[in-house]
């Protein structure tokens, strides 16, 4: 009996030097078979280098690369068996789209009616099995899509890469893209490596998500573990809207922290954000989510009863940003301390309005702490070892 591979893709401590120009710092990571993985950074953080290694078309500096537990280090791009979608997707213009699927297949040298038959099968797969007559002009954006993901799938590819393939989009179609590409690979059960510097298409997508930054891996897991659970001050800044204040810890139990901000305002129940925990005197950065803020209108009859330990901040609304039910108040708190907080917006009398007077509170564990960078008590946990 063959056993079958516990992984589609592994790479080991692998890194990439230009000359003195680190672009990809021994990063390591495992993708279990099937999986969605997405690897989200900012633009030059070394996410498209790492894919072009997967592909072969760069070679490693150090590390290995292993495809089914077999490391393709000295296998050319087309002895890989990994596909790529670009973002402008290189669909043939000349060819319409059964041609098109079926270049491959030719290239390979297989039967014309072992070509019909998988033709036939990856587009009624993608749902689009009356278009193999038409020409590529005459698709939509999402059709060019998913004709350039079945012509990758039509190969029976171990992996496939998608370097930002939704970006040329307008943003309804992009939107609408994220739900049909889960599902493609649900349909596949194809492991997709999805590179991006577009959170919400990774958070909303992914089984798995690495977080990339300077050429290397901040952290990996699933969307909710990112989100909820950074283990740098990086990945809470970049998954998600936060906001973001300077501080010093004035008294630490363990992983709980009682802070103050830059102004003085202390703030307490704070969860510690590195490991081992911060010590007394360490300067940190907080981060607390505009979702979990909530803003009252201060009242004369003296404020509503709260359950559970809350930091409260009073301030005045400068601004209101409408978005339905994704709308937010800006909020000008003690000594100019700039805060962001999400409301629902009915365009009623009860809407909270600039110049109002508001009292903002959130839950204790739902505030962050990270150590500064080079702070005396604990450097950046992202940091690279000396």
């Amino acid at each position: 009996m063959t056993e079958t591979a516990s992984y589609d893709l592994q790479c080991l401590g692998v890194s990439k030097n230009y000359g003195a120009v680190r672009a990809v710092r021994d990063v390591s990571f495992d993708i279990p078979n099937g999986s969605f993985f997405s690897i989200l950074g900012p633009s030059g953080c070394g996410k498209t280098t790492l894919m072009r290694m997967i592909a072969g078309f760069e070679e490693p500096s150090a590390g290995d690369i292993r495809i089914k537990d077999r490391s393709v280090l000295n296998t050319p791009p087309n002895r890989r068996n990994v596909k790529m979608v670009f973002q402008h997707l290189a669909l043939f213009p000349m060819m319409n789209v059964y041609e098109n699927i079926a270049y491959g297949l030719r290239c390979n040298r297989m039967s014309k009616a072992e070509i019909e038959r998988r033709v036939s099968d990856v587009l009624a797969r993608i749902e689009l099995p009356d278009v193999a007559d038409r020409e590529i002009h005459q698709l939509s954006g999402g059709q060019k899509q998913r004709i350039a993901i079945a012509r990758c799938m039509v190969l029976d590819p171990d992996v496939l890469l998608l370097d930002e393939p939704l970006g040329a989009l307008d943003l309804k179609l992009r939107e609408a893209m994220k739900i049909e590409l889960k599902l493609l690979q649900h349909q596949f059960n194809t492991t997709f490596i999805y590179i991006t510097h577009d959170q919400s298409e990774a958070l909303v997508m992914s089984d798995y998500v690495a977080i990339m930054n300077a050429g290397r891996f901040e952290q990996i897991g699933t969307p909710q573990e990112l989100y909820h659970k950074p283990k740098t001050a990086f990945v809470a800044g970049f998954v998600g809207d936060a906001n973001r204040w300077p501080c010093r810890v004035v008294e630490a139990f363990g992983t709980t922290l009682r802070v103050e901000t830059e102004i003085g305002l202390p703030l307490t129940g704070v969860a510690c954000g590195r490991n081992p925990p911060m010590q007394a005197g360490a300067h940190g950065e907080l981060f607390v989510r505009p979702e979990f803020i909530r803003a009252e209108r201060v009242r004369t009859d003296g404020s509503p009863e709260r359950a559970g330990p809350l930091n409260v901040i009073p301030g005045i609304i400068d601004s209101q940003l409408f978005n339905g039910a994704k709308s937010r108040v800006l909020v000008r708190g003690p000594q100019g301390m700039r805060i962001e907080a999400d409301v629902t917006l009915t365009g009623g009398e009860e809407d909270l309005r600039p110049g109002e007077k508001v009292e903002l509170s959130w839950p204790a564990e739902q505030t962050r702490c990270f150590a500064a960078a080079g702070s005396a008590t604990g450097a950046d946990p992202g940091a690279e070892p000396a």
